[in-house]
């Protein structure tokens, strides 16, 4: 099996547990506060590992207590992040708000994630597939990209959050996994014109997802149906998931189901359970509800 290889964020999210979203100029009161470990990079490469990818993460933290909490995480995992960068300034954090219904909304302070060297960066050896996201600089994906792509690695973007891609950096995209809002948000999701190879991955949480192939024709893959308590990091989830499935050897469709079926798990978990989810506890899942 090729290694999978993350190069992105690592945030301390603030999770406030509250009635609902705030409305704009509005004060409520939340009901409890975790911190946890976050950030889509960091996220993707621990759910890629305890779904059985061999797996390697290169990121960049500050010099604050919130480094020693997210490299921490790191140690409990079996993910090799020997490239980790540490940096002078503050590790990056996010404030998430999730209300009764599972929804939430997040802001995200990017701290040393801005700073990666994507100078100091090599592509680990038998890597099939480079996982990227919208939360370090493009600069650096580009460049990495480009090491990739030189060394054979088909390029996965995860084009979360929304923002302009750049051209030179998006025509080395081989697969792009977005969300009904970030969907909304780029010209090229429902077609393919601009990229002829490129195929597309479009989540629509409890409607499923969209499968969308280079020559234009979609597939369409119904979700599990389960009670959400929260969605919030499912869909780093469902990322790590798919990539272990498909470096394991899944075929697409297959390893999307697997990957619906992680997400599914994750979302109907409490967060002091989701450490539980690995590829067993996923399959076992699968077996329960085909």
């Amino acid at each position: 099996m090729k290694n999978l290889f993350v190069v992105g964020s690592l945030h301390l999210d603030v999770v406030v547990k509250s009635p609902r979203i705030p409305k704009k100029d509005e004060t409520i009161i939340g009901s409890a506060v975790k911190y946890v470990f976050g950030g889509k990079g960091g996220n993707q490469a621990i759910a890629a590992d305890r779904n059985g990818a061999s797996t390697f993460f290169a990121g960049r933290v500050g010099s604050d207590s919130f480094a020693d909490l997210l490299t921490k995480q790191l140690e409990g995992s079996s993910v090799n992040f020997s490239a980790l960068q540490v940096g002078p300034g503050a590790s990056g954090m996010s404030v998430a708000i999730v209300e009764a219904s599972g929804e939430y909304g997040a802001a995200v302070v990017s701290g040393e994630n801005t700073n990666i060297d994507e100078t100091l960066i090599k592509i680990p050896e038998n890597t099939g597939v480079l996982l990227l996201q919208n939360e370090i600089s493009e600069t650096v994906n580009l460049e990495i990209a480009k090491k990739a792509k030189a060394a054979g690695c088909k390029v996965w973007l995860n084009a979360a959050p929304a923002k302009k891609i750049n051209s030179a950096f998006f025509s080395l995209v081989d697969i792009c996994i977005v969300n009904r809002v970030e969907a909304e948000f780029y010209n090229f999701i429902n077609s393919n014109k601009t990229h002829k190879n490129l195929t597309i991955i479009k989540t629509l949480g409890h409607e499923g997802l969209e499968l969308i192939k280079p020559n234009g024709k979609i597939r369409k893959i119904p979700a599990f149906s389960v009670n959400s308590i929260s969605s919030h990091g499912a869909g780093d989830m469902f990322i790590g998931a798919l990539a272990a499935r498909y470096l394991i050897g899944d075929t697409m469709e297959n390893a999307l189901l697997y990957a619906q079926a992680a997400a599914a798990l994750f979302i109907s978990k409490a967060e002091e359970e989701r450490a539980g989810i690995t590829q067993r506890a996923v399959i076992d899942f699968m077996e329960n509800n085909l």
